[in-house]
């Protein structure tokens, strides 16, 4: 594994979270924490808010704010879980659900744009690698 290799990795990370975090209030109303959850409810159904901190890498007291933030925009809901009435499940509403696909069609027609240049087979080992970078991220150091 060349030092270089790894070094210019971590910088073009770096600039790419800064540079989409530049462009998120154009993609829509949500901030990333708020879009990540949505879609985490969305892909999942109703969660304990546990496992969506787990999924995410999040503490609790963090996925609690960003509920608690969600909630007060009226996008998720919770009940109690049926089968364990302690526990709090969170379900994404249909407001919620409308805002999401808002910004999941921006952010679509954004990187459409950016990366009209590339080869489907360009974009198949971006998508593998990816994928490949968030999985071992959240198995890192479990």
């Amino acid at each position: 594994m060349s030092n270089d290799s790894i070094r210019s990795i971590e910088y073009d990370i770096a600039l790419l979270v800064r540079l989409t975090t530049a462009h998120s209030p154009k993609l829509g109303k949500l901030d990333r924490s708020e879009y990540l959850l949505l879609r985490e409810l969305e892909q999942r159904g109703p969660t304990a808010i546990n496992l969506l901190a787990e999924y995410l890498k999040l503490n609790l007291s963090t996925a609690s704010r960003q509920i608690a933030a969600l909630e007060s925009k009226s996008y998720i809901c919770r009940y109690p879980d049926p089968q364990n009435g302690r526990i709090s499940l969170i379900e994404i509403k249909p407001e919620g659900l409308k805002s999401l696909d808002r910004v999941k069609k921006a952010r679509h027609d954004v990187y459409s744009e950016i990366l009209k240049d590339w080869t489907p087979e360009e974009l198949q080992v971006l998508e593998k690698n990816l994928t490949r970078l968030n999985h071992d991220f959240k198995s890192w150091r479990k």
